[in-house]
């Protein structure tokens, strides 16, 4: 990674600035992931001083809740994190016309922007909110700052119904698939490549797994009014010890995207009926999440917000909400497509518009 270019210093958060000029002011607060530290420090110090938040600091994430009473309770969650910074530093952050570019324009610090000012400024809202500003999304599970808030406090977590402010180009999309690795494997017998009849060549058998691979029609998937669409792919194959030597054994990987109507174990069996009659060596796997579009809350939110709703066709943490009974859907500012990017931009509008919408729904 290269060296920041920015100052080592204790940062300050203006939450009364607009939030164009917050999002630039938090992205260019450096937060690679297991580097969130001064951008936690700056998120815990803006919110402390409200006397309607309690908040609460983790490790590096922090959060921030209300306690008035109201009927039903939101949670509304973001990582502070970005991937590494590109080559050609993107940061700090530079407005082009009507875009703002730099590493965490779209994944996801507008979302933080907007949830930041909703914590200052909507000091009665609707229901019940609790604000979530976690670490190292972008890294592997085990750092995940949701993931061990879940499992350690999940009381801090406790809700109706979760808005992960992820990058949507400003949409809803609901819930999410779930997505299952498993390694189908063929074996052989080993021989020297100039004599292959004394073996078996356990590569040539892996066209049967891939023949079923390409004949295999994935399913498209109705849940809770929302059409997820499956996919089955390769992702790698594997095999052979020496360019002299008749391979006895190779793996082609294979990745699952599965509807939330099912969970890991029902994926892999699944996949084991598609490659019946190959070895099947299940990998990692996260279940997906239900919208819980027909839910109160979840109609009140589609409905005050206006705007139309998809599925979410990859997983994000909104599955972690699921796991922990709370429906969630993601909606943020940026695009999707953008996001990692070295040239990671997004429309000043989105970030506008992403808080009159949440302010519609909560004010």
């Amino acid at each position: 990674m290269p060296p920041s270019s920015l100052p080592e210093t204790a940062y300050v958060l203006d939450l009364s600035s607009d939030v164009t000029t917050l999002t630039a002011s938090i992205c260019d607060i450096e937060s690679v992931s297991r580097g969130e530290a001064a951008l936690a420090d700056a998120i815990e110090a803006a919110l402390r001083p409200f006397e309607h938040l309690e908040v609460v600091r983790d490790g590096d994430t922090v959060i921030a809740r209300t306690a008035l009473g109201r009927a039903e309770r939101i949670v509304l969650a973001g990582h502070i994190d970005t991937v590494p910074l590109a080559a050609e530093p993107n940061l700090p952050t530079r407005r082009v016309a009507d875009q703002l570019w730099g590493r965490g324009t779209v994944d996801m610090k507008g979302g933080v922007a907007v949830m930041l000012r909703i914590a200052a400024q909507v000091r009665e809202p609707t229901r019940d909110l609790t604000f979530l500003f976690y670490e190292c999304e972008e890294i592997e599970a085990q750092f995940n700052g949701l993931a061990r808030i879940g499992a350690r406090r999940p009381e801090l977590l406790a809700g109706d119904f979760a808005v992960l402010l992820e990058p949507t180009d400003g949409a809803i999309e609901g819930g999410c698939k779930g997505t299952l690795r498993v390694e189908v494997v063929t074996t052989g017998v080993a021989a020297h490549s100039a004599r292959p009849w004394n073996g078996h060549n356990a590569i040539h058998d892996a066209h049967g797994v891939l023949a079923r691979l390409v004949a295999y029609e994935a399913q498209t998937v109705v849940v809770d009014s929302l059409t997820y669409h499956e996919a089955l792919q390769a992702v790698g194959i594997d095999g052979g010890i020496a360019g002299n030597v008749i391979p006895d054994r190779c793996t082609v990987t294979v990745n699952y995207r599965f509807a939330p109507d099912k969970d890991s174990s029902q994926a892999l069996a699944h996949v084991r009926q598609v490659f019946d009659g190959f070895e099947c060596i299940p990998g990692d796997s996260a279940d997906g999440a239900r919208p819980g579009l027909h839910l109160p809350a979840a109609r009140d939110f589609v409905a005050a917000l206006g705007l139309p709703v998809g599925p979410k066709e990859g997983w994000t943490d909104v599955a972690r909400f699921s796991a922990l009974g709370i429906p969630a859907v993601n909606f943020g500012p940026g695009d999707p497509n953008l996001a990692h990017m070295d040239d990671e931009r997004c429309p000043v509008s989105q970030y506008v518009d992403a808080e009159a919408a949440l302010r519609r729904w909560l004010a």
